[in-house]
């Protein structure tokens, strides 16, 4: 079963980590642009700290390294979704810790730079991680789910026919018949 919803998430956040890494990476007004884009008006002159390059170059590279992570989860919900259901699990989850973690880190370095407005949209921001995060489980569970009946109802048609061979040869030894093979000799 193909995970659509999982490799569509995935690659949705990847492209929207990566813009944000990218337009992140112009100095003089990359993290105000990169707030402009989120929903926050910044003034490139109030707050000259978001200019210096200790903060520009680490949250750029956080946001390509959480892109990265959903890329690397967009590829392997396409490529290896058959040979192992749950194997994309780990880098999924991964992804988005990893993002909800840059994004609270983001708050955290807003409200100390005096930044109005920020809380509502990081806010938003996670409810739509936790959100697309709930729905790749739900997908993943159903998936897993049908995968499971398939192979019960292998496990119930095995147990029905064994429980038919033995009725059969239970029947022969009471009446006495030898048993009959399955060729058709006794």
């Amino acid at each position: 079963m193909r995970h659509v919803l999982t490799s569509f998430l995935a690659f949705h956040w990847a492209v929207v980590f990566a813009l944000l890494a990218y337009i992140c990476i112009d100095g003089d007004r990359g993290i105000a642009a990169a707030l402009g884009v989120l929903g926050v008006s910044v003034q490139g002159g109030g707050f000259p700290g978001l200019q210096h390059a200790v903060v520009v170059g680490p949250l750029s590279v956080a946001l390509l390294i959480v892109a990265v992570l959903f890329c690397w989860a967009f590829v392997e919900t396409l490529l290896n979704i058959t040979a192992r259901p749950d194997g994309g699990d780990a880098v999924v989850r991964t992804a988005f810790l990893s993002a909800s973690f840059l994004l609270s880190l983001v708050l955290i370095g807003g409200v100390a730079q005096g930044i109005n407005g920020l809380f509502m949209v990081v806010a938003i921001q996670m409810t739509a991680l936790l959100a697309s995060y709930v729905a790749v489980l739900a997908e993943r569970r159903s998936s897993l789910a049908a995968v499971t009946v398939h192979e019960g109802d292998a496990r119930a048609a095995a147990h029905r026919m064994a429980m038919g061979a033995a009725h059969s040869s239970l029947l022969s030894r009471i009446s006495g018949q030898p048993e009959t093979k399955p060729g058709g000799r006794r």
